[in-house]
């Protein structure tokens, strides 16, 4: 026999505010359920700020719906999701949208409205020690990190380079810029987000998962604190148990690497 895991229905309204965005909302989420409170069940995202979202944001919120211990993270199939398939995955087969039942049964449905959103950050040593972005601003950071299967798409890159656009990357501060795949990389080369990173200071790194499980470029020292916009940050998760990772937003990460200290992307100096 197959035991299928229960549902939760997420269901999300409202309208992101600047700088705002899914990797906030996930990172919410996480921290209202807890790391365990999914466990062995399957999260299902729905709601109007959900159909409006880009298939990139989607696999933000099915990405880490792992972190509150789900099975699955499941945004039901749509127009979106036809569109990236033909145009973006180039698929030439038929394809089947496949719906939830009319009378699915879900174990609960968690409302939650966006609009009022603030920027999230998960604080060590737990994903779902998650705080707003005011409780932590000011946190001395030694190695911002952006990329990775949970924020390393072309939009991730293009918000991030928007901010970095013209600015520094802080003295006292690396920044590392891992492009999820090698076609995102090439992508974000043709588009220029790569040259911009370069010129405010950043290293540009080969696609891949970077040191966000530490056996990569970027592995922490003794002491040393990170931001990243990576999907764990567990005791020891980027190489060294002996230091702290702290997650957030691209918008966070971007605006955090030009002052050296964990900053609200919306406060950040012009």
């Amino acid at each position: 026999n197959v035991e299928v895991p229960p549902t939760i229905k997420i269901v999300v309204s409202g309208r992101f505010r600047k700088f705002v965005g899914p990797k906030d909302l996930i990172l919410h989420l996480v921290g209202k359920l807890t790391a365990q409170g999914a466990n062995f069940k399957v999260l299902e995202f729905h709601g109007q700020t959900i159909r409006k979202m880009s298939t990139s944001g989607r696999l933000v919120l099915c990405n880490m719906s792992v972190e509150a211990g789900a099975t699955a993270g499941i945004v039901p199939a749509d127009q979106e999701t036809g569109r990236y398939l033909r145009q973006e995955a180039g698929v030439k087969e038929p394809i089947e949208l496949l719906q939830p039942d009319h009378d699915a049964q879900y174990e609960q449905v968690i409302p939650l409205d966006v609009s009022k959103l603030e920027p999230q950050v998960a604080c060590p040593h737990a994903v779902d020690n998650v705080k707003p972005v005011a409780a932590v601003a000011g946190t001395r950071i030694h190695q911002v990190v952006i990329g990775s299967c949970t924020n390393g798409r072309l939009d991730d890159l293009e918000l991030a380079a928007s901010i970095l656009k013209g600015r520094k990357v802080a003295p006292h501060t690396r920044m590392l810029v891992f492009p999820a795949s090698g076609r995102i990389y090439r992508q974000a080369l043709g588009k220029g987000y790569l040259g911009v990173f370069v010129k405010a200071g950043a290293v540009v790194m080969n696609p891949g998962c970077g040191p966000c499980l530490g056996v990569h470029e970027g592995a922490l020292g003794d002491g040393e604190v990170a931001l990243s916009t990576t999907n764990r940050n567990f005791k020891g998760r980027m190489g060294n148990p002996n230091s702290e990772v702290y997650l957030c937003s691209p918008a966070t990460a971007a605006a955090s690497a030009i002052t050296g200290v964990i900053t609200d992307p919306r406060k950040l100096p012009k």
